[in-house]
């Protein structure tokens, strides 16, 4: 009975990495492909074994049964492949689905799973068809065994191939795109080794502004200084619901900020969805906010959209005294699809 020991690729093997730079790059060589924005995942398969791993290193299995379950379902026995794990609510990509996954009780897990499967977007083999390992093969025979896999896979449930180009052009219409499931494009050289644990991708993100509302702050640790603002947008009736937050504050600026904050202070700050306590990567930052009366605009840049908030902190690009609170609506903000429909689209 083959097990994963004896696959070449060890489970602790770290993924090819990516660093970011600002725009595609413009030689010959490269293959674009979207820049799936979920868990980033290396799935190892002997037998009836399988096992999922994070970038990290972290076991994934047991947070994603449904893609263990359609891993074992596919008629090839033995392959190790790159992709990340995405989830989809009602057609749109969920980052806050994912994270829900990561729950100590198993059959929190289950219910989760069945309710809302995972799809699993492959985009790179480490393994040939006779189980041999490609990682010192070019990314072009790499592409043409992972494409060789899955058609042996035979149009599998929760399981997709991601699309690639090696047109610019065509790359940097995925960039222009709003309202999809990528939050940017990844970059590979088509002559290029899979180098473990580098940064030997390039990833270009797609940038959008937004007005909002700065219906609350909270203090730095330790500190009576403002350390961050809570961003707002009001929703179709009239709420102000709570999607991020920016930091970008300068040192310069921070006094005469926190007591023009602290002046508003009182209001009802966030009427909708209000921000909630510390995540559990905040490292012990405060849960306290204070609430703000809605009078002030800003103008943030952001990277990703998912479940009508930021999915990372914004850049406060400049205050907009010129424009009325009001007018930030959640409107600004685009649906992201979800990797079926997006595969869709650009396949």
């Amino acid at each position: 009975m083959p097990s994963l020991s004896d696959l070449p690729i060890p489970l602790d093997f770290a993924p090819m990495e990516a660093k970011l730079v600002d725009a595609l790059p413009t030689d010959a060589g490269w293959r674009f492909e979207p820049k799936w924005d979920g868990f980033r995942c290396l799935a190892f398969r002997a037998g009836d074994a399988v096992e999922l791993r994070a970038k990290s290193g972290k076991p994934l299995a047991r947070y994603f049964p449904d893609v263990v379950a359609a891993l074992k379902a596919l008629p090839v026995k033995r392959f190790v492949v790159d992709g990340e794990l995405t989830i989809s609510v009602n057609g749109e990509l969920s980052f806050d689905a994912l994270q829900m996954r990561l729950h100590p009780a198993q059959s929190r897990v289950a219910k989760l799973a069945a309710a809302t499967p995972a799809t699993f977007v492959l985009f790179d083999c480490l393994l040939d068809a006779k189980g041999r390992p490609l990682v010192d093969a070019p990314l072009a025979r790499r592409r043409a065994d992972l494409e060789a896999l899955y058609a042996r896979f035979k149009d599998p449930e929760h399981v997709r191939l991601s699309p690639g180009t090696e047109d610019i052009g065509e790359a940097r219409g995925w960039l222009a795109q709003a309202g999809a499931a990528l939050d940017g494009v990844v970059a590979k050289r088509l002559d290029g080794a899979y180098l473990s644990g580098e940064r030997a991708m390039l990833k270009i993100k797609r940038m959008r502004t937004a007005d909002c509302v700065v219906g609350g702050f909270r203090y730095e640790r330790d500190s009576r200084a403002v350390g961050s603002l809570l961003l707002g947008l009001y929703d179709e009736a009239g709420r102000l619901d709570h999607v991020g937050f920016t930091a970008t504050i300068t040192d310069a600026e921070r006094p005469g900020l926190t007591k023009q904050l602290e002046k508003l202070a009182g209001g009802a700050g966030f009427t909708g969805d209000a921000p909630g306590g510390p995540s559990r990567w905040s490292d012990g930052r405060s849960a306290e906010w204070t609430p703000l009366r809605p009078e002030l605009v800003v103008e943030v840049r952001y990277d990703h959209v998912t479940g009508d908030r930021f999915r990372h902190g914004t850049k406060l690009i400049r205050w907009r005294p010129d424009k009325a609170p009001k007018q930030c609506t959640l409107a600004q903000l685009h649906a992201e699809a979800g990797p079926e429909r997006l595969i869709a689209r650009l396949g």
